[in-house]
């Protein structure tokens, strides 16, 4: 009888286990479902973002004569970070305003400027976005090769196209792309991130 009693005692116990097992699994689930769901909206939102800046700082404004209709976007009503231009990749079918700054908020929205000199000036001009491993941002950065092409449009009415002419990866702690020494020529420097290994992916463009 008390072998019959201790059986369903260790039974109900077994159960009871299950239960909250089952319980936190589920409670897990659901908490991962909610994350997921809320990181893709999110980058939902700081996409629109973009394309609504970009719309804002449209080429046509970038072109316009009457420097009366022409503003700077800035962001936020920050007068240190602002929109300095334009970044176009035919290849991959990517258009994306320029940050004038960078910081872990701006790097949500669109490529930014993080060293070196602004559009189309003397210099090198590096510029970082996120890796997301699809097509928005420099996701498909990768599939750049040498002599594609890449436009940056400038605020004074000015787009120049600059020609790929080196492909490789550095260690995040290597910051020799940045170097400013172009001999006197318009540089630019396309940083993202390999999800994979974790270096660097660097493409170096010149006029």
């Amino acid at each position: 009888m008390n072998q019959i009693l201790f059986r369903k005692n260790y039974d109900q116990k077994k159960i009871n286990k299950l239960k909250i097992q089952l319980l936190l699994s589920l409670l897990i689930i659901f908490s991962i479902g909610i994350y997921v769901f809320l990181f893709y909206k999110n980058l939902k939102t700081n996409e629109k973002l973009s394309d609504n800046l970009l719309n804002t700082f449209n080429i046509e404004k970038l072109y316009s004569s009457n420097t009366q209709e022409y503003n700077i976007t800035k962001f936020n009503s920050s007068d240190n970070i602002f929109i300095i231009g334009i970044i176009e990749i035919p290849k991959i079918g990517i258009t994306y305003p320029i940050f004038s700054e960078v910081n872990d908020d701006l790097l949500k929205i669109s490529p930014c400027r993080f060293y070196g000199s602004f559009p189309n000036e003397i210099g090198n001009l590096c510029i970082a976005a996120h890796n997301y491993n699809d097509n928005r941002f420099f996701g498909n950065l990768y599939k750049l090769d040498i002599n594609d092409k890449i436009n940056i449009y400038d605020i004074n009415n000015f787009c120049v196209t600059y020609s790929v002419y080196n492909k490789f990866e550095l260690p995040h702690s290597d910051t020799s792309c940045t170097s400013q020494n172009t001999n006197n020529k318009k540089e630019l420097t396309l940083v993202t991130c390999n999800n994979i290994n974790k270096n660097k992916l660097i493409i170096k463009a010149s006029e």
